[in-house]
């Protein structure tokens, strides 16, 4: 009989999602064989072994990269904060921006497929991440990477592990550096006005109609005299202008200095901002809240009807 270690168990349930002590009796069936041990597992468990992975990952990391001109950013995810503090899942996030630097893989998936080993796990970046969901007992996906081939210079920030910001650049690289933090601090939408999308102009054009109609409504109903279509249309339209200097980069005031737009500190720094990636952990990923009591109602109320 093969001895079961901890890492083959380890190995396993990164491999299938299927709980420890399940995976120990498969390894013991199969007398230590890690193909056969799976092949069990997926016959016993079915769906129930891909669990883990479908759990959702609405915190993470992001991580970033830059070597040789070359450089990365990435978000890598878990489902609860305190795997972002584990000194694998870092190593892991650290190791798949320096692979995508290197790489260039396609995709997601081109990601997982090159060689990299962590923590006894390998030969792949996939094998790695499946052995530390086994390992920690957390999903953790990698979500969304931005490669930057460097044709201008680089410069990068990372606020804490939560948020990560890439500016390319040519110039001064201490004035990139200070608009990557002032990227990290203003999420900005764009470089400039013009480039802001233009479902987002429409929307802040949608809202500002509104007010301006609510408004009318309040000054009908108090006996008040109501502004021209004139004026209303240009109310809208100065709405929609500083809405646009708030959210371009270019527009928005240095946070080292509000008294000079960002545009404006650079030309003094004789620099020139071509672009900026900023990724902020969980953007856009719905995050599932638990309704304790409302689940324990379901329970009860399931009870009652099984009674």
């Amino acid at each position: 009989m093969a001895a079961i270690t901890a890492s083959m168990v380890a190995e396993l349930r990164g491999k299938t999602d299927a709980p420890m002590m399940e995976c120990k009796k498969a390894l013991t069936e199969a007398d230590g064989d890690m193909a056969k041990a799976e092949e069990i597992l997926r016959v016993k468990l079915g769906s129930k072994a891909g669990k883990a992975a479908a759990r959702v990952t609405a915190e993470g990391v992001v991580a970033s990269s830059i070597a040789g001109g070359v450089g990365a950013l990435i978000e890598v995810n878990c489902e609860t904060d305190f795997v972002t503090k584990n000194d694998s899942f870092l190593a892991l996030a650290n190791a798949a921006a320096a692979l995508v630097a290197a790489h260039n893989p396609a995709d997601v998936s081109a990601l997982g497929a090159l060689a990299y080993e962590q923590d006894g796990f390998g030969p792949t970046l996939e094998d790695v991440r499946k052995g530390l969901i086994g390992k920690i007992g957390e999903n953790m996906t990698f979500r969304r990477f931005q490669r930057f081939d460097g044709k201008s210079g680089l410069a990068s920030y990372l606020h804490g592990t939560r948020i990560g910001v890439v500016v390319e650049f040519e110039g001064d690289e201490a004035a990139a550096k200070d608009v990557a933090m002032h990227v990290a601090a203003m999420k900005p939408v764009s470089l400039s006005a013009d480039q802001v999308p233009a479902e987002l102009v429409e929307r802040e054009r949608s809202v500002a109609a509104a007010k301006a109609a609510e408004d009318a409504a309040a000054a009908t109903a108090a006996g008040k005299p109501v502004q021209s279509a004139e004026i209303v249309a240009k109310r809208i339209e100065g709405g929609v202008q500083k809405f646009l200097k708030e959210v371009s980069l270019f527009n928005q005031p240095f946070v080292k200095n509000d008294k000079q737009t960002v545009e404006q500190m650079l030309k003094a720094a004789s620099t020139t901002v071509k672009g900026f990636t900023l990724y902020v952990v969980g953007e856009g990923i719905e995050k599932k809240v638990d309704d304790f009591a409302a689940e324990v109602a379901a329970q009860v109320a399931a009870a009652k009807q099984s009674a």
